[in-house]
């Protein structure tokens, strides 16, 4: 058993491969192709192909073919097996040694499971997707939840058949603007207790820790803003992300979020993040 736990370390201990194992702890629970891997960290396919056989070899990534391609996802049981020995037999789960890690196990509250909670949804552009998100979790659970929107790099305004679509369904889009998400961000910023990525490249790329330890996840739906063809044609890959979206905010919406520590709604978030159906209205 040593011998695979000091094994696992030197796989990690080479920057390109944790860099990899970094990605797919990001975008767990998905199975991600090597040709997103290798494009979200810029690697020549032999590369990532010789550093994902040594993860997989270690037993620290799992992957599983569909079609012709393989998909690559965190081997998460044997992650968290590597932490607990790095911090209950090396240090002896010691409190003056390990704090940051022992205070999570045993904090597993939300600061203010009793009180409105700050969710916010992040995406590229910030003008469809994490704006039907907003919308939609703001229409819903006013009452229970804050609900924000960020792009890493925003449009310049909110895209025209998202609008639309929100205003046939009689949700209010006064409130919504593309923001940055520098905005939710740095000293004096607002809290988050949830950050859900809903689009790929978003997941993929490295955030600053957000203060608070919101929980986090990642919710990836495809962008109908690239959508090519007629007006028509447009008009259906949006309204396929709104209904993706709904179906999802509406679990979001159903969970006994007081009532759940943070394991439980950590598990219950990624579970709605796993059913990646995308369903038309």
């Amino acid at each position: 058993m040593e011998i695979m736990f000091a094994r696992r370390l030197a796989v990690l201990g080479h920057p390109k491969r944790l860099a990899v194992f970094s990605l797919l702890m990001r975008r767990y629970p998905d199975r991600v192709t090597a040709g997103d891997l290798a494009a979200a960290l810029d690697l020549k396919a032999s590369t990532l192909s010789a550093y994902l056989a040594a993860l997989h070899q270690a037993g620290l990534v799992n992957q599983e073919r569909r079609g012709a391609s393989l998909r690559y996802c965190v081997a998460m049981e044997e992650a968290r097996e590597l932490i607990d020995v790095l911090v209950l037999d090396c240090c002896r789960g010691r409190p003056d040694l390990c704090a940051p890690v022992v205070s999570r196990k045993q904090d597993n509250s939300l600061e203010e499971p009793s009180g409105k909670i700050n969710v916010l949804f992040i995406c590229t552009g910030n003008s469809a997707r994490s704006i039907f998100a907003e919308a939609l979790l703001r229409h819903a659970a006013g009452e229970r939840i804050n609900a924000y929107s960020a792009g890493m790099r925003p449009r310049q305004h909110v895209n025209p058949f998202a609008l639309k679509i929100l205003e046939e369904k009689g949700i209010d889009i006064a409130p919504l603007r593309t923001k940055t998400l520098a905005a939710y961000q740095g000293p004096g910023a607002l809290r988050m207790d949830v950050v859900l990525t809903v689009c790929d490249q978003a997941a993929n790329e490295e955030c600053p820790a957000w203060k608070g330890r919101p929980i986090s996840a990642h919710w990836g739906v495809s962008d109908p803003v690239g959508a090519q063809g007629s007006e028509d044609e447009k008009d259906r890959a949006f309204r396929a992300t709104y209904g993706a979206l709904k179906s999802r905010i509406d679990a979001f919406t159903a969970l006994p979020i007081a009532s759940l520590d943070r394991i439980s709604l950590q598990h219950a978030i990624d579970a709605i993040g796993r059913d990646r159906a995308e369903v038309t209205p």
